[in-house]
């Protein structure tokens, strides 16, 4: 009775593990969204930042890939090596640098509200890379396509329309901010964010892919991180050589590149680089690349409040419009996204006449010879049939 009252508690578990994994990270994101912000308002270059959280990652999750999986470790091959070495540009090189960049042009809340268009990029790539099935009659697909489109309005919108400031935090602290950051270049920001983004979703599917080739999350996410160190520090080198642009204490420019060991794809480290990759790696066996984006505007609610409250960044109206309908347009992407999932669901018809089939193929020569029968007969006559294919 024990057994059998515990098993709703264990399914019903296993059914939220996706979901609580996911929300876990976006909470871990907003944190480095600020901390971050806090580490490059204080002088700390954007390429040092990468380099060093890169690093703190690789370091942190070695240890856990050579005890856990020195076993069942699948063999690195050229293949995949190169695949590794891409995701180390497309994340740590690519994404990171430039959302670093595009952040100090705007702010920390500004760019993650735009980095909720990489639900949309990813569909628009999974469906150019043929992973995502789009047929326009069916419902699901409209409201992907229509998401999509509604997203890139609220980017655009951000982008082109500021609008007026909301002072959530009355303070002079708040006020000299927002002189100065009315100063910035938005635009530009915008565009380096938005490039980042789309690196972001090309590592997304890029991962997908790799982790059905080589299923070792933490060996993959190590060696994500160490060559997002190794390329992201000859990129440091050659920007800036300077030992100073080098120097850490113990202040955020230790603590951003030590919680960025990352958490989830963008601004991390041990909390945001390493484990967001195993994370995501983990769900999107399950749930694919898509709905591993999906909750991003949770992120941008946590990082409004505390940016208001800790950075004393003020909203802009035209933020606030474009982050509800990036919202709303990355929903209607999630919403379907779930509806594939219950689509592709098998019948459970199919899976019992699966499980009441024995299958054995032999092979000799050219001929496949398939011992196939039900349960019920091979126990009636004790002889199975033999089919030739």
């Amino acid at each position: 009775m024990e057994n059998q009252s515990g098993k709703p508690c264990l399914v019903y578990l296993n059914r939220t593990k996706p979901y609580l994994f996911v929300v876990a990270l976006q909470f871990g994101s907003a944190g480095m969204y600020i901390i971050s912000m806090a580490a490059l308002s204080h002088g700390m270059r954007c390429y040092v930042l990468v380099v060093y959280r890169n690093a703190v990652a690789t370091l942190a999750m070695a240890p856990f890939a050579l005890l856990l999986e020195r076993k069942g470790r699948p063999k690195l091959t050229l293949s995949i090596f190169l695949k590794i070495m891409a995701l180390g540009f497309l994340e740590p090189i690519l994404d990171q640098n430039l959302a670093y960049l595009g952040m100090q042009y705007t702010s920390a809340s500004y760019t993650s509200a735009i980095m909720n268009a990489v639900p949309a990029v990813t569909f628009v790539m999974a469906v150019i890379f043929r992973l995502e099935h789009v047929k326009m009659k069916e419902a699901r697909t409209q409201a992907k396509i229509i998401g999509t489109l509604v997203t890139f309005s609220g980017a655009l919108l951000m982008t082109l329309y500021k609008g007026p400031a909301i002072d959530i935090r009355h303070s002079h602290q708040a006020n000299h901010h927002a002189n100065s950051s009315s100063n910035k270049h938005w635009v530009v920001g915008t565009i380096l964010i938005l490039i980042g983004c789309s690196g972001w979703s090309a590592f997304y599917i890029l991962q997908s892919i790799v982790i059905k080739a080589y299923p070792a999350e933490l060996s993959l996410s190590t060696l994500i991180c160490l060559m997002g160190t190794v390329q992201s520090a000859a990129v440091g080198l050659v920007a800036d050589r300077k030992p100073s642009s080098w120097s850490i204490g113990w202040n955020s420019r230790l603590l951003a590149p030590v919680y960025t060991v990352r958490y989830d794809k963008q601004y991390q480290g041990i909390v945001s680089s390493g484990i967001t990759y195993y994370v995501q790696g983990l769900v999107m066996k399950t749930r694919g690349p898509v709905f591993v984006t999906a909750f991003n505007p949770l992120c941008m609610v946590i990082v409004a409040a505390l940016a208001s409250l800790i950075l004393a960044e003020k909203l802009y109206l035209g933020s606030i419009i474009g982050a509800v309908i990036i919202a709303v347009g990355l929903y209607s992407v999630a919403w379907g996204k779930s509806k594939d999932r219950l689509g592709s669901a098998p019948s459970p018809s199919t899976s019992e006449e699966k499980s009441n089939t024995y299958q054995l193929p032999i092979s000799a020569e050219s001929t496949n010879l398939v011992i196939e029968g039900s349960k019920d007969e091979v126990m009636k006559t004790g002889k199975p049939k033999v089919a030739t294919k």
